[in-house]
């Protein structure tokens, strides 16, 4: 029953993302490809498919990715290293970060995420006892984990590395690890962030413009000011659906990151409280499956899948009301991005399985 429940939540979700998707992009899309369905038709195909992948891989032995977590890791990286490859990868946005299928494009950054739990979380179950190595013990798999940021950053999708690293971080802290290994790689972060920022100027735009937008208002304050523009006058009930004024050419594709802010201004303060009920209820199933399971290897799997559904979520909502600069994260089941719904479908089947299991 409680499994069900977190199914049927995803699954509402997910359908009301869809509408919002529709109501958000209708304008853009109308305007650009002559047809108002041409997201929502995208995203309802990998919305059933998503649906039926959660069902399949929920059936599916968790246990089976553990013996296979090398060849698994293997397959995410080989796939970042060929979007890297003009012809094999295509670029938008500046990024070169899909594979294209006819009009639709897979994202090889989301597909690691999981190869990279399964890889981590076996390695955290097999060296348990050695835990308390403290650098001995977690330097394998940091090298791991940076390479295949390091990958990531070449596209370069900033928003999906740092969901990755947190999330792969929190799941390594939480296993014991000595706590000051965590202060020195926060230095070392820190310095990193530095260096990415002097690497691409860019960056430092978007600090500045989150600091204060409308120092820019045109250009890289644009996106954060036209967000609160949405969110602000929603008010308790908002516009209604369909409704929204910065969906017009204001809101720079808004059927994507900036999703929330559409569904501030159509549904208000009461949307926003509903939404975030939904994803709370499934925060807290995925945590509590995570919490019972006594399998170690199960329970990071299911910590990290967890946390990577999580901080994808925070880190969405903390760019749309002004809180971090703008990273380029999807808001999981909600915004328009095939791969990144597949995705999280995929981690909730995987979780589901390891619940179902005692």
């Amino acid at each position: 029953m409680k499994d069900k429940i977190l199914k049927i939540t995803v699954i509402i979700l997910s359908l009301f993302g869809l509408l919002m998707i529709y109501s958000s992009s209708y304008i853009w899309a109308d305007f650009k490809y002559n047809n108002p369905y041409k997201f929502v038709i995208n995203q309802g195909i990998f919305l059933v498919i998503g649906i039926i992948l959660m069902h399949v891989v929920s059936k599916i032995d968790y246990k089976l990715y553990k013996k296979h977590a090398s060849i698994i890791l293997l397959l995410g990286v080989i796939l970042l290293i060929l979007v890297l490859i003009p012809g094999l990868g295509i670029v938008r946005n500046g990024s070169r970060s899909w594979f294209g299928i006819g009009s639709l494009g897979v994202q090889p950054s989301e597909l690691s995420k999981i190869a990279l739990v399964i890889f981590v979380s076996k390695y955290l179950e097999k060296n348990d006892k050695d835990k308390k190595m403290t650098l001995n013990f977690i330097l394998p798999i940091l090298l791991v984990i940076m390479f295949s940021f390091f990958l990531i950053m070449l596209e370069p999708d900033f928003g999906t590395g740092m969901v990755i690293v947190l999330s792969l971080l929190v799941l390594i802290f939480i296993t014991g690890t000595n706590f000051t290994i965590f202060i020195k790689l926060g230095i070392l972060g820190l310095i990193g962030i530095v260096l990415l920022v002097i690497i691409a100027p860019y960056r430092l735009k978007r600090i500045t413009s989150f600091l204060n937008p409308w120092s820019d208002p045109l250009g890289s304050g644009f996106q954060i000011i036209q967000s609160l523009y949405a969110i602000g006058p929603g008010g308790l009930l908002g516009f209604g659906f369909t409704s929204s004024r910065q969906k017009h050419f204001y809101l720079p594709e808004p059927q994507t990151d900036f999703i929330f802010s559409i569904i501030s201004e159509e549904f208000g303060f009461l949307g926003v409280l509903i939404v975030s009920f939904l994803f709370i209820t499934i925060f807290y199933r995925v945590v509590k499956i995570s919490i019972d399971k006594e399998d170690l290897f199960g329970k990071y799997l299911s910590f990290g899948l967890s946390f990577m559904l999580i901080f994808q979520t925070l880190l969405n909502l903390a760019v749309v009301t002004g809180l971090i600069p703008v990273t380029g994260v999807t808001l999981p089941f909600i915004s328009y991005g095939g791969t990144s719904l597949l995705v999280s479908m995929i981690e909730i089947g995987i979780i589901l399985n390891i619940g179902s299991q005692k």
